[in-house]
Order: C-alpha cells, then sequence, then structure tokens
C-alpha cells in the first residue's frame, strides 16, 4: 500500500502536533533529565536568551514579508520566506528547550505587582498562542510541501495560514515583550 503524504495531512498534523508538544511540556516540566544531554558553557547557556530575541525579531520580520508576498501573488518568494520562519521558529525552540531542560523556566526578576498584572498574562497569552500556532503551522506547512503551488488553492491552506500568521505574529511579539521584561527592564 502507498502512502501519499498529501492525502495523510491532518492525521500528521496531529502526530506531530502531539509529538512536539509532549516534547515541549517535557522540557518545561522537567520530565527531560538533565543528564540527557550535554551541558554547554556557562556563556553560551546566558547568551541564549539573547540570541532567541534576536531569532525571534528576525521571525517577525520573515513571516511580515511572507504575508506581504502572498497578497502580491509573489508565491515562491512568499514559500521561501514561510520556510524561513519555520526555520527560524525551530532554531528558537531547540535553543530554548535546551536552556530550559538545563536551567528551568527562567525566574521574573521584577517586583510582584508587575509579575502578577503584566509579566503573568503576556505570558500566559504567549503560551497560548504558541500551543495553539503549532498544529496551524504543521498543518499549512504539510500542505505547502505536499503540494504544487497552483494547487494551494484546492486547499483551506490561505484560510489556515492567514489565521497562524497572525497568531505566531502575535506570539512572537509577545515573547519578545517577555523577554524584555526578564532581561532588559529588570
Amino acid at each position: 500500500m502507498h502512502l501519499d503524504v498529501r492525502d495523510r495531512v491532518p492525521e500528521l498534523t496531529a502526530i506531530l502536533s502531539l509529538a512536539s508538544l509532549a516534547l515541549v511540556f517535557g522540557a518545561v516540566l522537567g520530565a527531560i533529565p538533565r543528564g540527557a544531554i550535554p551541558r554547554a558553557p556557562d556563556a553560551v547557556l546566558a547568551a541564549i536568551p539573547h540570541i532567541n530575541a534576536v531569532v525571534s525579531t528576525l521571525a517577525i520580520v520573515t513571516i511580515l514579508a511572507g504575508v506581504v508576498f502572498a497578497r502580491r501573488r509573489e508565491f515562491d518568494k512568499h514559500r521561501a520566506s514561510m520556510l524561513l520562519s519555520a526555520g527560524l521558529f525551530a532554531v528558537f525552540l531547540v535553543l530554548y528547550l535546551y536552556k530550559v531542560v538545563l536551567e528551568g523556566p527562567a525566574e521574573f526578576p521584577g517586583p510582584q505587582a508587575i509579575y502578577q498584572q503584566v509579566y503573568l498574562p503576556l505570558l500566559a497569552i504567549h503560551i497560548l498562542l504558541a500551543v495553539v500556532c503549532i498544529p496551524l503551522l504543521y498543518y499549512v506547512l504539510l500542505l505547502a510541501t505536499t503540494r504544487p503551488i497552483t494547487a494551494l488553492s484546492d486547499t483551506a491552506h490561505a484560510r489556515a495560514g492567514r489565521v497562524a500568521a497572525s497568531l505566531w505574529l502575535v506570539s512572537f511579539v509577545l515573547g519578545n515583550v517577555v523577554y524584555a521584561l526578564l532581561y532588559v527592564v529588570y
């Protein structure tokens, strides 16, 4: 029996989403043992949040560029921008999870009032959007990479892609605000 990925996009989306979210929550909740991965020097670990802020900013730019290219119907440029965005997201996620497995989530160093009234709500929305984006991103990426550009108009790619890009942008922007509160403001 021949398995055609194009015919299994929803199933593959579900499998990849569950595996990715299990990895993320496993890292954040401490289910992945610290000794399971080699430890980088402290200077490298300390640089990860700053590198990730740059990666996030680049991802914001590439997502916006991809949206502009799609609106201009420059679909080859759109595809390249969105694949670059996905690659940047993967780099961000690998670095973030690496640091979290080794050191746990960052502690908020600011005042308790800011923590409760500003930081936690922003972080919660950022995390919620990031979780919701995972299946949307897999879905639109699988549609886009398993079909020629001319066949995408027969799918939900554009509709789901608009939602995914919007949520992804807000999540990255909020992630940078969280970064600023953790490492710049306080």
